[in-house]
């Protein structure tokens, strides 16, 4: 696999709540993050001293971000929608030549930014409110 274009990782949120995903509008930049805890076992009887984990335990949660260019669009409005009501809809990361990640999340921060002579931008994060689903592509 080679090289791929940073502006085929999207983000889509559900725009119905029955499956209708949509790319969110003017982002310019995006991240998203796996995380899981670990459980740590260890005891006086552990081998050597070393560390043991507990396989399989711990919680698991996923992070987006994205930062880009206030468009005031549909998607925009959902966002901002969501954060108030702190609704959990699905929504969709796109992972060019790896896979689709969906479940729900809840829109934890917006923040709206502009200067005199720029555009006005937008940054928001999400955090992972439940199980997420991956599909390779």
């Amino acid at each position: 696999m080679g090289a791929q274009n940073g502006k085929d990782l999207l983000v889509k949120v559900d725009m119905t709540g029955g499956g209708s995903f949509q790319t969110i509008a003017g982002l310019r930049a995006t991240r998203v993050s796996f995380n899981a805890e670990s459980v740590d076992v260890t005891s006086l009887e552990s081998q050597g001293g070393w560390r043991e984990l507990l396989a399989g335990a711990g919680v698991k949660s996923a992070a987006i971000s994205g930062s880009g260019v206030f468009r005031d669009e549909g998607t925009d409005e959902r966002a901002r929608q969501l954060f108030f009501d702190g609704e959990t809809p699905d929504f969709q990361v796109v992972i060019p030549d790896f896979g689709i990640v969906e479940g729900p999340f809840q829109i934890t921060a917006i923040e709206y930014a502009g200067s005199h002579n720029g555009e006005a931008t937008y940054e928001m994060s999400m955090a992972s409110a439940g199980a997420l689903t991956f599909t390779a592509i």
